[in-house]
């Protein structure tokens, strides 16, 4: 197969990893609380990450066969990365709307507004972003070794350059936030007010 219907198939794989690890989440979610099948339930749920086993092992069988590293090949090392990283926190997400729908549960909470707390709640993020970033980048590095041509892995390294780019961008919420704390405006409520102590 030539390197654009490698592109396309490994592309596709990544498609279709994304369309699975929502149909095994929602899955997992609907056997837990509309079937009342917890067992089912959480089998489904630990199975999610299976979908980047899938597409990792998918990547390097590309790349191990010749084909030369294209954006496609980039692109998945990424997702893997952010599948890992946030995988979890959206599945927690997810659960928490199920279940406050479907089980009477709490309503979800929301993220704080205003002051430190908020600060914080952006550098959690950015810590998990930073934790994508690391498997991605492990991942494409990893891939260059692997491979051991570097005329066949360059795009593995500009997309190293692109993430260490996207990661930079992203510390500036953070900062942002620490730096010049969010504050109510004069007309909130009461308790949004509150989360700013």
């Amino acid at each position: 197969m030539d390197d654009n219907g490698g592109n396309a198939l490994l592309l596709g794989v990544i498609i279709g990893c994304e369309i699975g690890f929502w149909v095994l989440l929602l899955a997992g979610l609907a056997a837990r609380y509309l079937l009342r099948m917890r067992r089912t339930g959480a089998a489904l749920l630990v199975s999610v990450p299976l979908v980047d086993l899938v597409l990792l092992a998918a990547t390097v069988i590309d790349l191990r066969g010749g084909a030369t590293a294209h954006f496609t090949h980039g692109l998945a090392a990424a997702y893997i990365g952010f599948s890992v990283a946030f995988g979890h926190s959206m599945i927690r997400w997810a659960d928490a709307r199920f279940a406050h729908r479907f089980a009477g549960g709490p309503p979800p909470p929301k993220p704080p507004k205003y002051g430190m707390a908020r600060a914080r709640y952006e550098w959690r993020e950015f810590g998990k972003a930073f934790v994508a970033w690391a498997i991605s980048c492990a991942l494409l590095l990893g891939a260059v070794v692997l491979v051991g041509d570097v005329e066949r892995t360059r795009e593995l390294l500009v997309w190293v350059g692109r993430l260490t780019m996207v990661l930079g961008i992203w510390a500036l919420w953070p900062i942002s936030y620490t730096i010049w704390p969010a504050k109510p405006k004069d007309g909130a409520p009461p308790l949004e007010r509150e989360r700013v102590h």
